[in-house]
């Protein structure tokens, strides 16, 4: 199966309670975002597919951990609750949809090889970040993708540890040893996550009633008292 560009439309928003029970290890959230990067992305791919992340559940804490690359950031680990409140400007509610998907390489729990593999490639790459001029070598990366047709990647735009998300998780992938199909057209994108016969769709996400709806209502009252001020 593939997860079909109208994948949002046929999957209605569930709470987010529900969706949390559903995901397993190395399940991915596939998001459309609206930020500047985000529009980048979707624009380059013609797709409605901004970021992906992975996510791992660590049943001892009760937690469900998402980790992703982000602009400015790097890669980073947040609990699924705070992925599904806010983007990583602190946005919230979250100012997109999240779609979680599941690729049939995966499914043998914690235990299972591949998701071990894929884990601690993850877990190991924590924490690496972004220079400006890495993020502007991503934008031409993506650039050169969509506006010259760029087949291979020149050298100098190649990415080293700095990823855009779906590099990242497709490095997770690798690490793995399960590739995911892509055009070769400059950089792997969420995109092809979401073409991939492997793929399937499994629920949407409910983000306009964030697991943490306290921050939202504080953010609220605060641009209330800034208006009447």
């Amino acid at each position: 199966m593939t997860i079909p560009a109208d994948a949002l439309e046929r999957f209605k928003p569930q709470p987010y309670d529900e969706v949390r029970k559903l995901v397993q290890d190395g399940d991915l959230f596939l998001c459309q975002g609206h930020d500047p990067f985000s529009r980048l992305i979707r624009w380059s791919t013609k797709s409605p597919w901004s970021h992906i992340a992975i996510a791992f559940r660590i049943d001892s804490l009760d937690e469900v951990i998402v980790i992703e690359s982000v602009q400015n950031i790097g890669v980073r680990a947040v609990a699924l609750s705070e992925f599904c409140s806010k983007d990583s400007t602190g946005a919230s509610p979250y100012p997109g949809k999240i779609l979680l998907a599941r690729h049939n390489a995966y499914g043998g729990g914690p235990e299972d090889p591949k998701v071990r593999k894929m884990a601690r490639f993850a877990f190991n790459h924590l924490g690496n970040k972004f220079a400006p001029q890495e993020i502007t070598k991503i934008g031409l990366r993506i650039a050169a993708a969509r506006l010259m047709g760029a087949r291979h990647t020149p050298h100098m735009l190649l990415p080293d540890d700095e990823f855009i998300c779906s590099e990242f998780v497709a490095a997770a992938f690798d690490a793995a040893k399960v590739k995911i199909p892509w055009d070769g057209l400059g950089f792997i994108a969420p995109s092809d996550f979401a073409i991939d016969p492997d793929m399937e769709a499994i629920a949407q996400v409910d983000v306009s009633k964030p697991p943490h709806p306290d921050r939202s209502e504080k953010r609220s009252a605060k641009k209330k008292a800034a208006v009447k001020q």
